[in-house]
């Protein structure tokens, strides 16, 4: 993919960047925050499903929501998830809302999760089995994990599971790839046979704005096309790792990316 105009920024401007705030002192208010809490890869899979499903508002009503479900949880949300039964976990967040979903669409993610992990035994091995190691992205394997979390839905919409195939940026799923695979001071890691070469720009409006004043794209949509052609970017930059700079450049400011690009 071909980006219109060449990027403004270059690799020692990204790391400057990256070294300034790719740090866990920079995380809150971040939902990536609760997946600290778990010591359990198991437990910190599923919170980060749950964190990174959420993601989308104003980050104090994220922060309120992801912590509203994990406190029902109790110590282990893997350990509550494989106890619960359907119709318990739809019981436990009837009254729940954040913005437009709805309690009934988060109990059956979890229900579609708890189905994930008794059939794969994680929802990393569920992504492998739909994931080659020759594929160029993680698409594939994020296509198939999304499509067997939906397998009880009866083709009924959730908001909380877009498919990628459909041509969603699908910022949340691809938010909690980078947590899952990356492994640095801020990103937990775990899902160890995945390359961070192969990762997806998480891309939001706040993303897509930063990109567009870099010209590392010129698409005026947020849609997957973008996100791909943006990551092609990047992996010109890092080939490697084309997700690393993700944390670092939505921290500061679009002011303050301008002063480390322009100075």
């Amino acid at each position: 993919m071909r980006v219109s105009n060449s990027p403004i920024i270059n690799k020692p401007q990204l790391e400057r960047l990256y070294v300034l705030y790719n740090s866990r002192k920079w995380v809150h208010p971040d939902p990536l925050e609760f997946l600290y809490k778990y010591a359990d890869f198991k437990d910190r899979e599923v919170a980060g499903l749950i964190a990174s499903s959420l993601a989308y508002g104003r980050v104090a009503q994220i922060l309120k929501s992801v912590s509203s479900v994990l406190d029902k949880m109790g110590p282990s949300p893997y350990g509550f998830l494989l106890s619960a039964t359907p119709s318990y976990l739809l019981r436990m967040y009837s009254g729940f809302k954040h913005r437009f979903t709805t309690g009934e669409e988060l109990a059956l993610m979890l229900i579609g999760a708890k189905s994930v992990i008794k059939r794969f035994g994680s929802l990393y091995n569920c992504f492998l089995s739909g994931f080659n190691d020759d594929d160029e992205t993680v698409l594939t394997g994020l296509s198939y994990l999304v499509n067997e979390l939906r397998t009880d839905l009866n083709g009924r919409s959730n908001s909380l599971l877009p498919l990628p195939e459909k041509g969603s940026a699908c910022k949340r799923w691809n938010l909690f790839l980078r947590w899952m695979v990356r492994k640095d001071s801020v990103d937990p890691g775990g899902w160890d046979r995945v390359s961070p070469a192969k990762l997806i720009v998480p891309l939001d409006t706040h993303m897509h704005r930063i990109c567009l004043l870099l010209k590392l794209t010129g698409r005026k949509n947020a849609d997957m096309r973008t996100a791909m052609e943006i990551t092609s970017a990047f992996r010109k930059i890092d080939p490697e790792d084309p997700v690393r700079y993700d944390f670092a450049l939505t921290r500061p400011g679009i002011r303050t990316i301008k002063k480390e690009v322009f100075k």
